[in-house]
């Protein structure tokens, strides 16, 4: 006998589009990365406790010998040295990715996920937007510790928020380049070392820690037009901070414009050789 639900044919689910599972997948593996933090709380301490370090050894044992805008004052210095340690924080957070990264990859994790009928650069994805969230945490802790020292806006909320907004896509494009690191090395210690070793003079040549009109001629141009040196001149110029010397380097008049620029383009190059190292890890 021939029932009604045999005639009346079933509506097949409608498939998700390519971005929209992108997406999807991207946050599950988000959330993965996320919970996973949570159950490591250790991490996160200790994420923590470096640039609350960096601010105090800096602003207290440097700041009475910097000369900042013709100042020694050491009030003055911490209110110089703030976005570069908040430029600091959010990029060495490219080690974690690099590591966490090539943790999965050791153990095994990226051949589950092969196995699962989902985007490929979500995995990556899904990663470095789990550490942008453990970043701005990071930010909001630091940024208490440095108005307990001294350091001040001067330009209005809406303003510093750009500036944190800036350091954050920066800390995001720097952490494609840890993505990358850590699909070309074999383990997470491997991952680490690789991630800060280049970082190092990336964020000690330019101007984060001392004007870079007092380095070297020669050194001065590779620190102005450092991406680095940029989003960290941006945030001082909307923090109100001193330290924004006059430069004829593009960069250093136009941080705001160049800090975007820099950081989408790191984005989109790394992003497109991370996935594509992905694909052929994996494959």
């Amino acid at each position: 006998m021939t029932t009604i639900s045999d005639t009346v044919p079933t509506a097949a689910p409608k498939p998700r589009g390519g971005i929209a599972q992108s997406i999807a997948d991207s946050l599950v593996v988000a959330k993965r990365n996320l919970i996973r933090m949570t159950r490591i709380p250790e991490m996160v301490i200790f994420g923590l406790i470096q640039p609350i370090m960096f601010v105090v050894l800096f602003s207290y044992v440097f700041g009475g010998s910097m000369n900042i805008g013709g100042s020694t004052s050491p009030e003055v210095y911490r209110e110089f040295l703030m976005a570069g340690i908040f430029a600091q924080t959010v990029t060495f957070a490219t080690a974690g990715a690099g590591a966490g990264i090539a943790d999965d990859m050791h153990k095994g994790l990226i051949d589950r996920f092969r196995s699962l009928p989902m985007a490929r650069g979500a995995v990556l994805t899904g990663r470095t937007l789990a550490d942008l969230v453990q970043t701005m945490l990071t930010l909001v802790v630091l940024a208490i510790v440095a108005l307990l020292v001294g350091w001040r806006i001067h330009e209005g909320i809406p303003k510093a928020l750009a500036a944190f907004g800036l350091l954050l896509l920066l800390g995001y494009a720097f952490s494609w380049i840890g993505a990358l690191i850590g699909l070309s090395v074999r383990t997470p210690e491997a991952a680490t070392s690789g991630g800060l070793i280049w970082l190092f003079p990336v964020t000690f040549i330019s101007n984060a820690f001392v004007d870079s009109s007092q380095m070297p001629s020669w050194l001065q141009p590779i620190a102005e037009w450092n991406p680095f040196s940029a989003t960290v001149q941006a945030c001082r110029e909307l923090f109100g901070n001193p330290g924004v010397s006059p430069s004829d380097a593009w960069p250093m008049q136009y941080p705001v414009w160049a800090s975007l620029i820099w950081s989408f383009l790191i984005i989109v190059v790394f992003r497109t050789l991370s996935v594509r190292k992905y694909r052929s890890a994996a494959g």
